[in-house]
């Protein structure tokens, strides 16, 4: 599967990618990260990485809320790296990206709401530390995004938005089982964004969200969430422990609530999750022909599928509803049975 050095097969795919997509070329902005990261050969090395265990640490990913533009995480830097110097290097590498899209002012902006995720007093007890990403589009870098590593206990919300803060208290009162996993800091060319994002350590009926929605304006959203969550995932409106995050966030529409279900956590996805999918797109028609764009062109010239889709999340606010987005493990990225073995 991987016939070429990793660094160059890795730039090589994003560029395809683009290349499809008619977007400007991620490869070139994170070329100096791709280099720190794949220092290595040997598949097997990367395989116990944090963002995409057992398959090179690259996932791209589809989003309703941005049809036309190439996304991408990596998990920067060696698998054996300590998670402080990645949640440096992805610092360092956020500053250059905000520069460049907004300028001075914004670079402050982010140094303003990072510096308690990434201050002296979070060096320790760190693992992954952070990961990092991008979006593109026709006209270069359209978005750059940290996500940090959050402490246990109360440490995960100190420094947040005041506004910020008492969407979280909500959730965490409202919500059985939530263990905060990171904070997330987007940054635009018109505007930024934070969000922290939990674990469901506990099982979840998704109407049970509604008092909690209810709370946060958003009650009037979780009809939509449950009727594409319950067409794909074939009417199942309970999730188990473990195979699901949510995420909270405020911006300019009040608070924001997005929803990620882990596919492989979940018993019997349905076979014709896809079609499922695109048949509760048929009324948003510029969502479904972008989304038949990125499947193009995130598949292999020699093969019929772009890989496994680990992730399918909905995103709402009070003035938008529900938008999906679409996780997946490429199939190029896959490790084999004998790298696995390997690891």
């Amino acid at each position: 599967m991987f016939t070429q050095p990793l660094a160059k097969q890795v730039t090589r795919e994003l560029s395809r990618w683009a290349n499809h997509l008619h977007t400007a070329d991620p490869a070139g902005d994170l070329d100096p990260l791709i280099r720190k990261t794949f220092t290595r050969e040997d598949p097997a090395f990367y395989a116990r990485n944090m963002l995409m265990p057992m398959a090179l640490p690259v996932e791209p990913s589809f989003s309703e809320d941005q049809p036309d533009t190439m996304r991408v995480t990596l998990q920067p830097l060696p698998p054996d790296a300590p998670g402080v110097d990645r949640r440096d290097e992805v610092t360092s590498t956020m500053r250059h990206f905000v520069d460049g899209l907004a300028g001075r002012e914004a670079v402050r902006w982010f140094d303003r709401i990072s510096e308690p995720h990434r201050g002296f007093q979070h060096n320790t007890a760190l693992n992954y530390g952070a990961f990092f990403g991008t979006a593109h589009d026709r006209n270069g870098l359209h978005t750059s995004k940290v996500y940090y590593e959050t402490p246990e206990g109360r440490g995960a919300i100190e420094g947040l938005p005041t506004e910020l803060v008492r969407v979280v208290m909500t959730a965490m009162q409202g919500i059985p089982g939530l263990t905060p996993l990171f904070t997330t800091i987007a940054a635009r060319r018109d505007a930024g964004e934070q969000k922290l994002t939990f674990a469901c350590t506990a099982p979840i009926k998704l109407a049970d969200l509604q008092p909690t929605l209810d709370v946060l304006g958003l009650g009037h959203r979780l009809g939509g969430i449950m009727q594409t969550l319950g067409l794909v995932l074939g009417g199942q409106f309970e999730l188990p422990a473990h195979s699901a995050l949510m995420a909270f966030g405020h911006g300019p529409h009040g608070p924001d609530f997005e929803i990620y279900v882990l596919l492989s956590a979940i018993d019997d996805v349905p076979p014709s999750f896809l079609s499922l999918l695109t048949m509760g797109l048929n009324e948003r028609p510029r969502a479904l022909r972008a989304l038949e764009r990125w499947m193009g062109a995130l598949t292999p010239e020699d093969d019929y599928w772009p890989g496994r889709f680990s992730i399918i999340s909905l995103r709402t606010n009070r003035s938008s509803p529900p938008r999906v987005s679409l996780y997946l493990r490429p199939a190029e990225f896959e490790l084999t049975t004998a790298e696995q073995s390997a690891a």
